[in-house]
């Protein structure tokens, strides 16, 4: 398929829409004094197969309506997509924290109107915690296809978007001249990118193979996910050479250095230090982050130069192609991606939200992948784990 020209003047036309049939639900649901009610039902929207009997009528027929899958979701495909996820899901699960996060930040309208929300700076531990359950939950297997758990996260997700834009642009704080449609349809689309084409990329950095086929599918979820969140249909890229164009003209048009980017990036990059067991790992967050992404953007972000992280993270990354063509075993660097990714999600899985636990669910074969339990992967992860430990003590006392 021929690459789209992703050009200024179409995509500026996209800054000045939101999600019309979810922004006049919201709008109809504020004017009726409904907001309770609407709460009340995004609290269990996710845990609830079926649609409950007590939301409001029009609520009812929109949610059915985005239920719907588009004609040319592919059911093949979907599960291809998602098995990559499990596949590889730890690698996913990092990638998200220090580069696709990242990416969203860079973005300086997007974190303008990110950081409105109060959430992202004051209560990352929420908003992080939030994102990676909605990756957990579309990729279920089955999740898209039910209807079930994930089309549900992600109907919940549209009507939060359409709640923050309503209340952006009925405060006094927003320039739409200057600022655009918050959450509009290109920064939404750049968003989705975040997950699909980054996602990608970040796998192809830590060396992990990913077919032809497997980068359709994964990239295909994630438009028939864009689907259910509102993105327009003439931003769903046509195939992944098309989605890296629309990625490159986002990072060209809306990067660029902001308060409000720095301040989120911080707050995430610190948040993961605090979860992270004991202070052994203090460096690797931003370690990983300046691995993930490019010297531009990391700078932009205010992200600190990690030293060594090269002299780390490279010798790794051979030691993942050396093991896994070598041995048939996961190698340093896919050790080292497990075992920070696992300590992030269980950690999240008791931070406090108000004094109560966070309902954040990590699925126990997120962790197993397609890798058999043998007695020789067994050896080879405790003799990995003994070197990462050798490592990480050798750089502590580098540190001082």
């Amino acid at each position: 398929m021929a690459q789209r020209a992703w050009t200024n003047e179409s995509l500026d036309a996209m800054r000045l829409i939101g999600d019309e049939p979810a922004d006049q639900l919201v709008q109809q649901l504020f004017a009726e004094h409904q907001v309770d009610a609407v709460n009340a039902m995004m609290r269990t929207l996710v845990e609830n197969d079926k649609i409950p009997e007590s939301i409001p009528e029009n609520l009812r027929k929109f949610l059915q309506s985005v239920a719907v899958l588009p004609p040319w979701a592919d059911a093949k495909k979907v599960r291809l997509g998602e098995n990559l996820f499990w596949q590889h899901g730890p690698a996913i699960v990092l990638i998200l924290f220090c580069y696709s996060l990242p990416f969203c930040y860079a973005a300086r309208k997007e974190a303008h109107a990110l950081a409105l929300t109060g959430r992202l700076s004051k209560a990352p531990n929420r908003r992080v915690t939030e994102t990676a359950q909605m990756l957990i939950d579309v990729m279920e297997p089955g999740g898209l296809l039910g209807p079930g758990t994930g089309v549900r996260t992600a109907q919940k997700v549209r009507l939060m978007h359409a709640g923050v834009r309503f209340q952006i642009l009925s405060s006094d704080e927003w320039n739409k001249k200057e600022f655009d449609c918050p959450l509009n349809q290109e920064d939404l689309a750049g968003t989705l990118m975040s997950f699909s084409v980054i996602g990608l990329d970040g796998l192809r950095k830590l060396d992990i193979s990913v077919s032809e086929a497997e980068a359709d599918a994964y990239l295909h979820c994630w438009n028939v996910i864009g689907h259910i969140l509102g993105v327009h249909k003439n931003l769903l890229p046509v195939d992944l050479e098309d989605a890296v164009a629309f990625t490159e003209a986002f990072r060209n048009r809306q990067f660029a250095e902001s308060d409000e980017g720095k301040l989120m990036t911080k707050a995430l990059l610190d948040m993961m230090v605090h979860i992270l067991p004991g202070n052994i790992f203090d460096f690797i967050p931003a370690a990983f982050a300046n691995f993930f992404l490019e010297d531009k953007t990391a700078r932009l972000l205010g992200i600190p130069s990690v030293p060594f992280d090269k002299e780390l993270l490279r010798p790794l990354q051979l030691s993942n192609v050396i093991a896994e063509d070598l041995l048939g075993s996961p190698g340093g660097m896919q050790k080292l991606v497990e075992v920070v990714s696992r300590h992030l999600l269980e950690s999240l899985e008791f931070v406090a939200r108000g004094g109560n636990r966070l309902s954040f669910s990590i699925p126990k074969r997120l962790w197993q992948g397609s890798r058999k339990d043998t007695k020789t992967q067994t050896s080879l992860y405790l003799a990995t784990k003994k070197a990462l430990s050798f490592v990480v003590k050798w750089f502590q006392q580098r540190l001082g």
